[in-house]
């Protein structure tokens, strides 16, 4: 397994939601309706910003008002970092637009 890869599956790390060209809830609702969003791990050297192709059915909304930026979001959603497919999994407060988050390895076996 990739270091990256590996280090970002263990535990939790710090991330925040990477949006432009404004940081704010209803930016990050914006891309949420799109399908697709970029949390940077911050915690690594100069950070790791990734693009997620959200799921819709693990994806959890129900925390959150974007409207007055409260609550939180659980962003789940599937990509490739450095050839090794990972699902990203990261909750983030609308309040700062920052929180945690994991990758988990996809088994090659699970996919087929």
């Amino acid at each position: 397994m990739n270091e990256l890869v590996e280090r970002l599956a263990t535990g939790r790390h710090p991330v925040e939601a990477s949006l432009r060209p404004d940081r704010t809830a209803r930016n990050l609702k914006e891309c949420i309706d799109r399908g697709y969003v970029h949390v940077k791990f911050t915690d690594t050297r100069g950070g790791t910003e990734l693009g997620v192709r959200l799921d819709r059915n693990d994806t959890d909304l129900g925390g959150a008002d974007f409207e007055s930026a409260t609550g939180t979001v659980h962003l789940v959603g599937d990509l490739t970092l450095n050839y090794e497919k990972v699902r990203c999994i990261a909750d983030i407060d609308l309040g700062t637009l920052k929180g945690e988050g994991a990758l988990q390895p996809v088994e090659a076996a699970a996919e087929a």
